[in-house]
């Protein structure tokens, strides 16, 4: 019969079965639990596999041929791509299957059965590692990303989620217009090819990838797979799996951030040779910011590039543009040290000549008086600039040698010396032949890195 009453402490109301057997010798009925109908007795996983019935610190099959173990591999992240430091960070699931019929178990439904971790320390699996790796470490959180599948046959899935750091070597000779290619090798640590034989399970389709992978700087071109003998001289040979993965590299970045600021500061180089020569403030700081810019863009770019002993792609392009801001610095300096010589040699004629004319045509029939002209050394640069503004300056003393020691120095048919002194043509040139020369490398530079 079924009893209600408050019996516990909490004066809480609990529901009660009392059966009429047995009774006690005071006629007190005794109270029992009835047994939970929902559960059955069923026998243990470890009981049902056999595990301490057999030594599984031996590789299924000891003794006899290699056992098989396919591998798949589902990438589920490719996290970074370090040049300074030549790797790059891969999450991923690495799927294991081969045959233990030690495991094997009969079975009604013929179902597997799913375990973790825990189970994975007591039996045999492969011991995998991943060559050239810098870290990796298995998930937890929030316990073990392992699982193992056995199927009653004995066939067994193992699978994990890790996450892995490994080295690649990247030519950096074509930066930043080049292609990566990386590799994430697999590879059993204790066991020779002649117990374990490595082979991926369904060949380049057992690499799968996330379609949402992807990366700020690369673009993913393909993933694929291959397969190799790997030999150490101490232990024997051994499978070696390979995960390949073919990289480009965004270069509207760069674009941006590099090749577009040393354009610019090369052009704003060339607005010198249209300033005045005799603008001193105005040109030697143009080309100065230039020069510097340009240095800060050089620094910048080498500060997150490994150290490597040969030249890249950027490096040229920034030396090239380089050379040439500092070449417009250069030739203002020629410009300069033209019109100080200019300058000199007018104030020298001045102080030898009798007569120093300024004539605006040479081959008029000169017969002039001796004169002396004023002449303001601070405008010394301006003889023969016309009114009109044009660029050259020309010179023209007219030198009547009257003793003998003056025309045994300087001798000419009729008697007269002109000198022609033109520095602005300097600045004219400039400006057709720096463009002209930098527009000729770009086309070149973009025609063998594109």
């Amino acid at each position: 019969m079924d009893v209600y009453g408050p019996i516990d402490a909490n004066n809480q109301t609990l529901f009660v079965r009392v059966y009429d057997l047995p009774v006690s010798g005071s006629g007190i009925p005794i109270f029992r639990r009835s047994p939970d109908m929902t559960k059955s007795p069923v026998t243990k996983s470890e009981q049902l596999l056999r595990i301490d019935d057999h030594d599984f610190t031996m590789r299924p099959a000891f003794g006899g041929p290699p056992i098989p173990v396919g591998v798949d591999v589902q990438v589920e992240s490719l996290d970074t791509i370090s040049e300074a430091d030549m790797d790059f960070t891969m999450t991923l699931y690495l799927r294991h299957y081969w045959k233990d019929e030690r495991l094997s178990f009969q079975s009604t439904n013929n179902q597997s059965m799913t375990f973790d971790s825990r189970l994975v320390k007591k039996i045999w699996v492969p011991d995998m590692f991943f060559v050239h790796s810098k870290r990796s470490f298995i998930h937890d959180t929030t316990t073990d990303n392992l699982m193992l599948r056995v199927y009653p046959d004995g066939n067994v899935l193992y699978s994990l989620r890790v996450t892995v750091t490994a080295m690649c070597n990247m030519d950096l000779s074509r930066f930043p217009l080049d292609t990566q290619t990386c590799s994430l090798e697999i590879e059993s640590y204790a066991y020779t090819d002649d117990d374990l034989m490595l082979y991926w399970k369904k060949g380049n389709e057992s690499l799968n990838t996330d379609d949402k992978i992807s990366l700020s700087q690369f673009l993913i071109q393909k993933f694929h797979t291959t397969t190799k003998l790997a030999f150490y001289s101490s232990t024997g040979w051994y499978n070696r799996l390979y995960i390949h993965f073919t990289l480009r590299r965004h270069v509207f970045f760069f674009l941006l951030q590099t090749y577009f600021p040393a354009t610019l500061m090369v052009m704003l180089s060339w607005v010198s040779f249209w300033i005045d020569r005799r603008a001193v403030p105005a040109r030697v700081p143009l080309g100065i910011t230039t020069v510097l810019t340009m240095s800060t863009i050089i620094t910048g770019v080498n500060a997150s590039m490994p150290r490597v002993s040969y030249i890249k792609a950027v490096d040229i392009y920034l030396w090239v543009s380089f050379v040439f801001v500092f070449l417009s610095v250069i030739e203002y300096a020629a410009v300069n040290y033209l019109t100080t010589v200019q300058e000199r040699r007018g104030r020298k004629l001045r102080n030898q000549l009798p007569c120093t004319c300024g004539i605006a045509n040479p081959e008029e029939d000169m017969m002039m008086t001796t004169c002396y002209i004023d002449w303001d050394p601070s405008a010394a640069g301006t003889y023969g600039m016309p009114e009109n503004g044009a660029r050259q300056e020309r010179i023209l003393a007219l030198l009547t040698l009257a003793d003998s020691q003056r025309r045994s120095r300087v001798k000419t048919s009729r008697g007269y010396v002109n000198v022609w002194i033109d520095t602005h043509a300097i600045d004219k040139y400039s400006r057709v032949i720096f463009p002209a020369a930098y527009t000729l490398f770009n086309i070149i530079y973009w025609s063998i890195y594109s």
